[in-house]
């Protein structure tokens, strides 16, 4: 294994960590709003508050790693959002709940901004949507894994232990992640010579000033048709992520057991989805060129992942709609590893604000699915009137991939 195999291989960790912590709250949320007796229109401001929280640091706290390096930044946001997921387990109302979930949201916001500049120090170009593909592939493996390490410790120890052990994971990768890593590859002695030499000849990166580069960024019409595919993309993300348990308890109406495994098979293929997405662009850029290698992968990705949940919205069998819903999330996530990508190949060296800005756009949508899912839900009585909106906002980020183009690098 070469050495930044093992750079990715903590990165693929910190993925997991970061899904199991972020699904966790939707899997108890049953319990939790019972115990604290939160409707489903005032639980969609629990989750908004994270989203929110996440949308107004992601940029700053990229732009920090790109100044201070993701080694210090990468330690802060783990440690940081670990000590406010063990305090989740902790609410006693309403109010402190969605304090704390704001905190919490804070300090995950950067996380994976700041892997994308340890890809953009760690790996060389032609490695970027392989490198993205497995951090990604990994937190759907956090998705896939949550529900059997949440639920029955809940069950047994009740929701509030659940997230204490949650919060414990964090820390241990915090403190082996500072131990061990390097920010650039000639800082760690153990890398090869030659190793080395191949990563810093053929890397985006090149030392430049880490000003967040406002103007260039709000004037360049290729960063607003990535933030704004990112936007709608984060509809459907933050369903499944946020809202997705409730759907198939309450909207469909699922027992604990048949829960637990079509909350499971949506983040399975989202993981094939995005080692898929990842390894197909990377090919199709080889053959085709970089602008076809991104674009056919999110075009055909938000594509048929908009068709898929507007067939699990019409119809009326459930493990239908809950297998349709699935298949949704995988071929959305063809597309997430490619957006980041994406983000390295116009961001090069400031890949870490350029992500932050479009997860920054991409958040937004989440904190908006995570109040009005709730709110239409209260007013029509029907969990399926949401996934039709839903199904026509990824249907606008399929048509924006048609503007983004990963050659026009954003001029600082």
């Amino acid at each position: 294994m070469n050495y930044r195999s093992r750079v990715l291989s903590f990165l693929s960790v910190l993925s997991i960590i970061t899904y199991i912590d972020r699904t966790g709250i939707s899997l108890v949320a049953a319990d939790m709003k019972r115990d604290l007796h939160i409707e489903n229109d005032a639980w969609g401001w629990v989750l908004s508050a994270f989203a929110l929280a996440y949308a107004t640091f992601e940029m700053p706290t990229g732009a920090l790693g790109d100044r201070l390096g993701p080694r210090r930044v990468l330690t802060r946001v783990v440690g940081w959002w670990s000590a406010f997921t063990i305090l989740t387990g902790t609410a006693t109302s309403w109010l402190y709940l969605v304090i704390v979930r704001f905190l919490f949201g804070m300090g995950e916001a950067g996380a994976y901004p700041n892997a994308s500049i340890v890809v953009s120090r760690w790996f060389p170009r032609q490695e970027t949507g392989r490198a993205q593909a497995f951090i990604w592939a990994a937190g759907r493996v956090g998705g896939v894994l949550a529900p059997w390490i949440v639920i029955p410790i809940s069950t047994y120890y009740g929701w509030r232990a659940a997230f204490f052990a949650m919060g414990l994971l964090g820390v241990l990768w915090a403190i082996y992640w500072f131990v061990w890593f390097r920010d650039f590859p000639h800082e760690q002695p153990d890398v090869p010579a030659d190793e080395r030499a191949h990563i810093e000849e053929n890397r985006w990166f090149k030392i430049k000033s880490h000003h967040i580069p406002w103007r260039a960024i709000f004037r360049s019409t290729n960063m607003w048709a990535i933030m704004l595919m990112f936007h709608f993309y984060m509809y459907g993300a933050y369903f499944f992520t946020g809202w997705l348990p409730t759907y198939l308890k309450e909207g469909r109406h699922f027992d604990k057991t048949q829960m637990q495994l079509f909350a499971t098979l949506p983040f399975v293929l989202g993981a094939i989805g995005c080692f898929t997405g990842g390894f197909a662009s990377d090919w199709l850029a080889k053959r085709y060129g970089l602008k076809v290698g991104r674009r056919a992968v999110g075009i055909v990705g938000m594509g048929l992942s908009s068709i898929s949940i507007f067939l699990s919205a019409s119809t009326s069998d459930n493990q239908t709609a809950a297998i349709l819903l699935a298949m949704g999330m995988g071929f959305k996530d063809l597309t997430l590893p490619v957006s980041f990508a994406v983000c390295n190949d116009v961001g090069r060296s400031q890949s870490g604000v350029i992500s932050g800005a479009m997860n920054t756009f991409g958040q937004m949508g989440a904190v908006f699915l995570g109040v009005l899912f709730g709110y239409i839900v209260k007013a029509t009585g029907d969990f399926n009137d949401p996934l039709f909106m839903i199904s026509g906002l990824l249907l606008c980020s399929c048509l924006l991939w048609l503007r983004i183009d990963p050659t026009e690098e954003v001029v600082i």
